[in-house]
């Protein structure tokens, strides 16, 4: 038999497809039973919304994988497990799954995100990340003794670079010679921001900065405008964003106003 298609969807689409007119078309007879084609579409569907495409190889499969589920549970019924309880629990979550599923694709139906919502949205990220963005690298120790030497050996000609691979205890920075790269300064721990934003382009840190990492030595590389990405490159990921905040207030309304004994 050819490869079966994930049970979660198969199970979706069977429970989808149990109440359909008595003449539609069939798909197959299984053993004097007709199998409504609405099956197979039910199926399609489901696989369309997971974002895999249809492909005529696929739909036979999705052919198979009906008649295949008919076999098997016109087997199941003859044994009488369908009046078992463990299938009767199982059916009643798999019922709920599916409505609250269609529940909450209504509301987003209902409710779309409105230009003016990403809009505003947009505006909140600007306000907050505008101003000047800082280009710095340092150098991570964990006594203050260590950091006063490496200053030291700094203003004897040392590269700061290559004292940042040796000695810097942050991994990531340190192997690429102690960048940082382009941040806000809000990005870092204040006491960071706070030497930081003190130094001229090019200098680096007099004396240790203390944070809850350790001791830093810090160079300011570059200075510049925040480079920020304009509405269209990122107006898919804001209103993705924006629905699932408006969703996750409807459940929150909804569990609010609910009376729970």
């Amino acid at each position: 038999m050819k490869q079966k298609l994930l049970s979660g969807l198969v199970a979706a689409a069977m429970l989808g497809a149990m109440a359909l007119p008595a003449g539609a078309q069939n798909i197959a007879i299984v053993n004097g039973k007709a199998v409504p084609k609405e099956r197979a579409e039910a199926l399609k569907q489901q696989v369309e919304r997971s974002g895999r495409p249809v492909t005529p190889e696929l739909e036979g499969q999705i052919k198979e994988e009906v008649i295949a589920r008919e076999i098997f549970m016109q087997e199941a019924q003859k044994r009488g497990l369908d009046a078992t309880a463990d299938y009767k629990a199982q059916m009643e979550l798999a019922r709920q799954t599916i409505l609250i599923r269609e529940l909450f694709a209504d509301y987003q139906k209902n409710n779309p995100v409105t230009d003016a919502e990403i809009q505003a949205e947009y505006d909140k990220f600007v306000a907050a990340n505008a101003g000047k963005e800082y280009k710095a690298s340092h150098i991570l120790v964990e006594k203050e003794d260590e950091a006063k030497a490496i200053i030291a050996s700094l203003k004897k000609g040392g590269k700061f670079e290559d004292i940042a691979k040796k000695q810097s205890k942050d991994p990531g920075s340190g192997a690429r010679g102690g960048d940082l790269d382009w941040a806000s300064p809000s990005s870092y721990v204040p006491e960071f921001t706070e030497a930081l934003v003190k130094l001229e382009k090019g200098k680096t840190t007099q004396a240790p900065v203390k944070s809850q990492f350790g001791w830093h030595v810090i160079r300011l590389d570059d200075v510049r405008e925040a480079q920020l990405p304009k509405l269209e490159e990122v107006k898919p990921q804001v209103a993705q964003q924006l629905q699932q905040q408006k969703l996750m207030k409807f459940q929150e309304d909804l569990r609010a106003k609910a009376k729970v004994e």
